[in-house]
This record gives C-alpha cells, structure tokens and sequence, in this order.
C-alpha cells in the first residue's frame, strides 16, 4: 500500500512537473505542501493563471475568431455541446441558421464557401450530429470547397467512458478533411480555429474539422461544479483524485484570456513557374484545332471570374464548361459549346484540362484523342494526373492554380495571337444543329398524358431571371436540364460535383440564399432527390429565406430504371408515386402548384407566379410538373 501511494504522488508530481513547467525539485515540494494544506483549489488556479472569477467561455474564443475571418453566418443543428459557440457568435453578429438535419447545414456552408469564395462554416452536436454531416463533409472534399465543420464532444475526463454521444470523432473525418483537430485548453482554441481556416484554404481547398470537449466552452464555474470533486474527501485514495481533478481544470482553464492574434493567417496558393507557361503558350500558338476544358476549381480565388473570362477570350479557344465553371461565359457566349464535346475531343489536336478531371466525366480519359497535345492544369496532384498512363498521356502537367495559369498564359500570347476562328465556326455549325434537333424534340408530345420535360425545361430556361442562383439536385431530370436550362452568369450554377451527391438542394439553397438575398434561388429537383431535402421548407420560412423548387415529378429514379428495367425486367424499388410535394411546402408554409396536362398551357405563368411570390420575400414556392419519361439523353425521345 505504500508503494502505490508513493507511485501516485511521483505521478502527481509529474504531471505538475510538465504541465506547469517546474525547474526545480524544491519548487515541486513547496507546491505539493501547499496543495496538502487544504488550500489545493486557488494554488493550482494561481499556478496555472486561471482566473476563477470570469464569467467568458471558450465559445467566445471561437466566436472571435470566425468574426475576425469575416465569418457572417454558421450553419447548425443545436445541441447542448456546442451552445456556447452558437450564444457568443449570435453577440458578435453572426448569423446562426438553424437546419432541419445536420448533412443541411453542411451543404449550405459549403455553397457559401463556394459562392462567397471564403470559408464557409458549420456546427453540430456530438456522436449522432457528427456522423449525420460525413455524407455533405465527403462531397466538400471532392468538390474541392474550403469548409469549417466545428462539432462538440464528451468531456475530456469522460471520452471512452461510455458518455452520453460519445465516438472516435477523429477518426472519422481523418480521412475526409485536410486538417482535423481536437481542442482541450482554451488557451489553444484561437490558434486551432486559425490553423484549420487556413488548411481550408490553402493548396487545393477542402474541409477542415475541429472537435470541441463540452467543458472546453462552457464557464470555469460550471465546469468546477459538475467535474465530480468529492467534497467530504477524507482518504489519501480520494484526495488525490481530488487534486488531479483540480490539476485537469485549472491546466484547462489556465492562460485562457491572454490576448492572442486572432486575424487570418496567411494561405497558400500554389503558382505555376514561367518555363511551364511557356511550353503551354509555344503548345497554344502552333496548335489549329484546340479545345478548352474548364471545371469548377478554375472559379476558386485569387483571380476573379471577370478576369478569367478576359483569359479565355484572348485564347480563342472553344470551350467547354463543367461544375462550378458553368455559366462562366454567359448565357450565349459565341466560344461556349455544349452539346458536341466527344466530337470536338475526337478531332481537337490540343486539349486544355483546365480544372477537369480525366473520372468517369471523361470516361477516365478515353475519350481524349491519342493525337492531341495535352495540357492538364491542377490544383491537386492525384486529381491532376487521375487515370494517366492507363487511358491518357498529358503533354505539359502543372500543379497550380488553374485560373492564374490560363490568365499568364492569355497574357504571354500577346494581341497578336492568331485564334482558332474556322475551327471555332465548325464547331459552332455542328453545336447549333445539335441544338436545333434538340428543339424539335421539345415540342414533341408525349404519348401519355404527361408533360415533355424537355419542353418545360426550355419554357423554365425562358422563365428565369438573369440575377437567378441554379442548384442542381437530382439524377434524368437534372441530367436533361444540364443541357436546357443555362445559367447567366459566374457563379450561378451550383451542383454536388464529382460524388454525385443527392440531397444537396436543401442545403445548396439555403446557403445561396444566405449569401443573396436578394436573388431568386432555383432548386432543380427529381422527385426522388426532393425527398431528402424537402423539410427545409421549414428553415427556409422560419429565417425568411424565400426559395423556388422545381419538381420534375415522373414518379420514378429513372436514372437507374433507364437500366434495370431492360436489364432485368424488373422494376422493383425505382417506381415512386404521383407525390403532390406542392403541398408538403403548402404544409410548411410555403406557396405550391402542380403543372399537369390540364394547365400544361400555364406552365409559363405559373414559373412567374412562382418568381413572384419569392420575391415578395414572403413565402418559398414549389412547382410540382407532372413530367413523362424520354431516352433524351440517349439521343431519342419516348412518345
């Protein structure tokens, strides 16, 4: 017995050895003296530099830094673990937007982060709230978007417990995020919060996540008061417990207020070198049939998309636009084509890979043509050289920030460059003959009662504003709008990317709508996708939050029926029913119709109506087209 109790004071002594950085033997004794003396609490506070009586919060510190990035809004689902942050930063002026489902107020940071072009950040609970966001923290990965998850934790005395929600967090978002951390001194939580921005945002942008044990936000008195000291301690067993208790929250608390930098700290963008510029620009001038494809990481910063635009222009080259890259150019940009791009790759003798990534959009680099020159552009090493040597070859590989690379290229072609304009105008005659075989497919009628959705994509492309915000949520309907409806501008078109995630409308929208509330926001919905998101007619009520959602409603996931079916004669588990969703967002507050073959002539007033009625700032709407099924995209039409 004696010997054990030896042990717990070398381990005490230790402890206090490293924590509090003792230089001598002799210090250590007086401390312990002192502590033996029954004065234990304000030694340790003393020693420490805790300040007893301060009524702050680590939420405060992390409210302090987000306000300090010009943070202006945190996307959330409350929970007891993370109140402090969602108090402290309401005071500072952030806006704290309640969701629906935790994956929500992921997606909607991570519009944010990609229209604001800054970090978006989101805020959930412990265990169940955590695990419901990975799904919306994988898609930010592989979209590329610079994203802050904080989430609460057990308390740190009590991880691997059996606490209430208490999981390896760590270990989950390890292999989705850039950076994750875990915070058990207030004193680190402005250095944590900093470090994680920046990761976000630097290199190739991508979620951040930082954990926060509960009683590292809430006050010193509460956290004193529910820690378990045993106050009637009486036996060397418990008063040790006591003592390292008192060691755990005053090393916790210790330092907590010191004045710490809080401001951004400085991101890395990685640039390309000038001999790289030139092998492209010598690749560019010798060229005579180049194509340009551009994919969402050419939006992100430093360069602006009005400057990209300049860029592309001075190529000359026709172009391509994928992801977050739609809507680059405008709605009718003569060097935007859209509908001949497995032709333009099969004869093109340069292909520009400006931010596109040789997966499964470019059938893994098959469809680029074994004559052409290649000249692949990436922020992000695997992404860059994705399927090379397997499927395709590239001529000039750069690892750097895409946009800035095709602005020093324009630059260095000079006014002089001689452009591509034949092979741009043979293009352009084969994209507009494409689109005019389309057209006729418009006005075609189907068979069955319902509504060509190739003919009301084009009345909703008609329909829409030039300031209106496109979120693309779903699979067939979706897929056909991609080719119909175009958005006006930079930044218009949001969709989940590479993961072909379902379930972002909700989120996407909110987030959009955030950042402009002024704008229309248009959710562009299977009715299967709708169902994951639908709920957020709520959210979007309760913070005044006016969205437009589009339904194409044909009652089934058609995307996997278009095979399943043929292939296996079976239906089972696609077909869907008739869902009047126009009066789920009736239900919730919100404004509804449905198009049918009985007012298909309307089509056209009621999309208006729609817009209005968002505009008032009002009420959301949601149009439910009942829509018939088509093989458009395999290049015919079901009639």
């Amino acid at each position: 017995m004696v010997l054990f109790l030896i042990i717990i004071v070398i381990i005490i002594g230790l402890l206090l050895w490293k924590w509090l950085d003792i230089r001598s033997t002799d210090e250590l004794t007086n401390m312990l003296k002192q502590v033996s003396s029954g004065n234990g609490q304000h030694v340790l506070s003393n020693a420490f530099q805790v300040d007893e009586k301060s009524k702050r919060h680590g939420g405060e510190l992390v409210a302090s830094v987000l306000k300090a990035h010009d943070v202006e809004e945190i996307f959330v689902l409350c929970g007891g673990h993370i109140s402090p942050i969602l108090v402290a930063a309401e005071k500072l002026g952030i806006k704290i937007v309640d969701t629906r489902h935790e994956v929500t107020a992921v997606f909607a940071a991570d519009a944010v982060a990609r229209l604001r072009q800054s970090i978006g950040v989101a805020a959930v609970t412990a265990g169940p709230g955590l695990t419901n966001t990975i799904t919306a923290v994988k898609n930010a990965q592989m979209a590329e978007s610079p994203l802050l998850l904080i989430g609460g934790a057990a308390p740190t005395l009590l991880k691997g417990r059996g606490a209430l929600q208490d999981i390896d967090q760590m270990v989950l978002f390890r292999p989705l995020c850039k950076y994750v951390a875990r915070v058990e001194r207030l004193r680190d939580i402005v250095p944590t919060v900093r470090e994680a921005i920046k990761a976000a945002k630097s290199g190739c942008p991508g979620p951040v996540f930082v954990e926060f044990p509960v009683d590292v936000l809430y006050p010193y008195e509460l956290v004193v008061k529910e820690i378990g000291f045993n106050p009637n301690a009486k036996g060397f067993i418990q008063k040790a417990l006591n003592f390292y208790l008192r060691c755990h929250v005053s090393r916790q608390f210790g330092n907590a207020w010191l004045q710490q930098t809080i401001t951004p700290l400085p991101t890395n963008v990685p640039m390309p070198k000038s001999e790289q510029i030139q092998e492209i620009v010598q690749l560019v001038k010798s060229a005579k049939r180049p194509v340009l494809l551009i994919g969402s990481q050419a939006t992100l910063p430093p360069v602006k998309p009005s400057d990209l635009v300049k860029a592309v222009e001075a190529l000359g080259c026709p172009v391509f636009l994928g992801g977050m890259a739609r809507g680059l150019l405008g709605k009718d940009h003569p060097l935007q084509m859209r509908q001949v791009r497995k032709d333009a790759l099969k004869d093109a003798d340069l292909t520009i890979l400006a931010g596109t990534v040789c997966d499964f959009r470019l059938s893994y680099g098959r469809t680029l043509s074994k004559k052409s020159k290649i000249v692949a552009l990436n922020r992000n090493y695997s992404q860059l050289t994705k399927n090379e040597k397997a499927f395709w070859n590239s001529n000039v590989s750069v690892q750097a920030d895409v946009a800035t690379s095709l602005v020093q290229v324009a630059n260095s072609l000079g006014s002089n460059h001689s452009k591509p304009t034949e092979w741009v105008k043979t293009l352009r005659e084969k994209d507009d003959e494409k689109e005019a075989a389309n057209a006729k497919k418009m006005e075609q009628k189907l068979s069955n009662g319902f509504l060509n959705p190739l003919n009301f994509l084009k009345t909703l492309d008609q329909s829409l504003p030039d300031d209106a915000i496109l979120v693309a949520d779903g699979g067939d309907f979706v897929g056909s709008a991609a080719y119909i409806v175009r958005p006006r501008g930079p930044l218009q078109w949001l969709d989940p990317g590479a993961f072909g995630t379902l379930g972002v409308g909700g989120g996407f929208a909110l987030g959009a709508k955030t950042v402009y509330p002024k704008r229309p926001v248009y959710i562009i919905w299977g009715d299967g996708s709708c169902g994951y998101s639908l709920m957020e007619y709520d959210t979007f009520a309760r913070h005044k939050l006016p969205v437009i959602g589009i339904v194409g409603n044909d009652a089934c996931w058609t995307q996997i029926a278009r095979e399943q079916v043929p292939m296996f004669q079976s239906s089972v588990a696609v077909d869907l029913a008739r869902t009047r969703y126009d009066n789920v967002a009736k239900s919730l507050g919100s404004w509804g119709e449905t198009i049918d073959e009985t007012n298909a002539h309307d089509a056209r007033k009621v999309l208006d109506e729609a817009l209005a009625v968002c505009r008032s700032g009002e009420q959301s709407a949601l149009v439910n087209v009942l829509i018939g099924k088509t093989d458009f995209r395999e290049g015919s039409i079901s009639v």
